[in-house]
């Protein structure tokens, strides 16, 4: 469900990564309800367009964040349309299958890294030149990152490693602009097709998922969308380098 509009950024300029489906779609249906003009990027052009056309002020932009000269092509084409970029939201990423750490192949290692950690590297890379004062950027990592549980070893490494690019980029670019992330717990979107090979977790794996929340459930998109809104909002103004764990208390278990 859309939120009502709030208008809390009203006339900014958004670039949202991954924003085809799951995390990234809430994230930039969040941003253009509350008044942002939206770029919808994502390696699956047709559903950034779906999304888009959702949309009263976005375009969507096709790119693979694993590759350089597409991020900054990405880039280019969203400041032509936007005229800059108030708002840059790295949230493309996805999981190896869960399983074993020593099973895996070092050809996995590096497109993990490439997609969960580089993409980030990438997007700030050729966006922050054409970020005014007051801008913000808004990275998604993953509670995984910051409290690993097995199965997902190199992505949570990947992630982890998203958690401290944060706080280093944050003091590295104040106070001119803003860099935190958000930490989300799973959620049944392609986060789970990709690391157990279904389209949702049913039964005794959801229970088992659900077990380790005190909250009692799976993260939502729309839960990551209302972190990551806030964060880049004009009343989280005094935070920098703030990586929230939108995990329904699984990090205190």
């Amino acid at each position: 469900m859309v939120p009502e509009s709030d208008s809390s950024q009203n006339g900014r300029r958004v670039v949202v990564t991954g924003a085809a489906s799951g995390f990234g779609a809430a994230i930039a249906r969040r941003f253009s309800v509350s008044g942002a003009r939206v770029v919808v990027a994502d390696l699956d052009e047709d559903g950034a367009k779906q999304v888009a056309a959702e949309l009263p002020d976005a375009v969507a932009i096709a790119v693979d964040v694993t590759v350089p000269e597409q991020v900054q092509a990405m880039i280019n084409k969203s400041v032509d349309v936007l005229g800059g970029i108030d708002v840059l939201v790295n949230n493309a990423g996805a999981a190896h299958r869960a399983g074993p750490m020593i099973d895996l192949e070092p050809e996995v290692f590096d497109a993990q890294f490439a997609l969960n950690l580089r993409s980030v590297f990438l997007g700030v890379k050729y966006a922050v030149p054409h970020m005014p004062d007051g801008s913000v950027i808004v990275n998604t990592a993953s509670i995984g990152g910051r409290r690993p549980r097995p199965g997902l070893t190199v992505y949570n490494a990947a992630k982890g490693g998203v958690i401290t690019f944060t706080r280093g980029l944050a003091a590295e670019l104040a106070p001119r602009i803003r860099v935190c992330a958000v930490n989300p717990v799973g959620a049944q979107t392609g986060f789970i097709r990709t690391s157990h090979g279904v389209d949702k977790l049913t039964g005794e794996t959801l229970a088992a998922f659900v077990n380790g929340i005190p909250m009692a459930r799976l993260a939502v998109p729309e839960d990551v969308a209302s972190a990551v809104e806030y964060l880049a909002s004009p009343e989280a103004s005094f935070l920098t380098g703030v990586c929230i764990d939108v995990d329904g208390g699984r990090s205190i278990q």
